[in-house]
């Protein structure tokens, strides 16, 4: 198993030193915004959304939490758990709600915990998870904003529910592949030949999802850790800053390809998208069903937890194939 993924939290800002032009951004929505691109939402964009769904098939994009789970677990950080905290039986023996033998055994009762990082499984990573030079998003830095309990600017509590275009571009499919090949570094040249063969142009303010593939692993943790093609940072480039979308996400576990291609910084990716351009992504999709049924254009939903100064959070996102939809034959 590798010793190459990002990391999670606060200790990216004393790892990922700008160099260069690298340099947190400044909001063009202002001193205090905290979401960056995601300011490109509006209640007429939503509803225009909504308004052009034209099937009442949903397609689940999240995965699903287990023991041995696939996770960002290289440097210390912890692996989803899951354990009991009451059981039928136990209930009848320890009788905890004082309702005696004959209760608690017409009632059954079962109760359960979990622990984890905040970036496991499907989630969006908020704009304080990676910064340059000390300060995250729109200059909030970390002497001033960042206390035992978190951030006091960007954390995910501030993400609101996401209803956009989204657009798949199926980069495994383009290249006839079921998994890209091991550290596949995706190029601008994929995209733009991915969606010429999908049929499908990119707007402002979309969502795009980009699929690598590597889904088909997720259940294998040894062999999906093993590998990471992901994107390249020519092609998040052209698609922030020519095409101008909204959010990026992917089906992989971090994004970007691995390991960075780069001495001066280590997640090129994910410090261009969140600290210079305010951009959020999501990471570890499930995109296999959109890409089974070519739905290459849908009404993208999706809520996370207001984690409150987390640097990321769980969420489950769906895809409602709209009228224009390509449907397969």
């Amino acid at each position: 198993m590798r010793k190459t993924l990002i990391i999670t939290a606060v200790s990216m800002l004393s790892v990922c030193a700008a160099v260069g032009q690298e340099k947190v951004g400044k909001s063009p929505w202002g001193s205090q915004d905290q979401i960056g691109r995601l300011n490109m939402m509006t209640d007429g964009s939503k509803l225009q959304v909504l308004k052009s769904i034209g099937s009442g098939k949903t397609y689940d994009l999240g995965v699903e939490y287990f023991v041995g789970m696939p996770g960002f677990n290289f440097l210390g950080d912890p692996e989803y758990q899951y354990w009991l905290t009451h059981t039928p039986h136990g209930t009848v023996v320890d009788n905890p709600n004082y309702q005696g033998e004959t209760m608690n055994k017409k009632v059954s009762y079962t109760s359960d915990a979990i622990s984890m990082l905040t970036h496991t499984g499907t989630h969006i990573d908020a704009l304080n998870h990676f910064g340059l030079n000390g300060e995250i998003w729109n200059g909030f830095s970390a002497n001033e904003f960042l206390g035992d309990k978190g951030w006091k600017r960007a954390g995910a509590e501030n993400i609101p529910p996401i209803i956009a275009r989204g657009v798949l571009i199926d980069v495994a499919g383009y290249k006839n592949q079921s998994v890209l090949d091991r550290d596949y570094r995706i190029s601008k040249e994929d995209l733009e030949g991915t969606l010429e063969k999908q049929k499908v142009e990119l707007k402002k303010g979309d969502v795009v999802l980009i699929r690598t593939g590597q889904a088909t692993y997720y259940n294998d943790a040894a062999k999906y850790l093993d590998q990471y093609p992901g994107v390249g940072l020519d092609a998040v480039k052209w698609l922030v800053e020519e095409k101008n979308i909204m959010i990026l996400g992917a089906d992989n576990l971090g994004l970007e390809a691995f390991p960075s291609n780069t001495k001066e910084n280590w997640v090129p990716v994910h410090s261009y998208l969140l600290a210079e351009k305010g951009i959020m992504f999501m990471e570890q999709l499930n995109l296999e069903g959109i890409a089974s049924d070519k739905i290459y254009e849908f009404a993208f939903v999706a809520s996370s937890l207001k984690l409150r100064g987390a640097s990321g959070s769980p969420m489950r996102p769906m895809a409602i194939p709209l009228a224009t939809a390509h449907f397969k034959n």
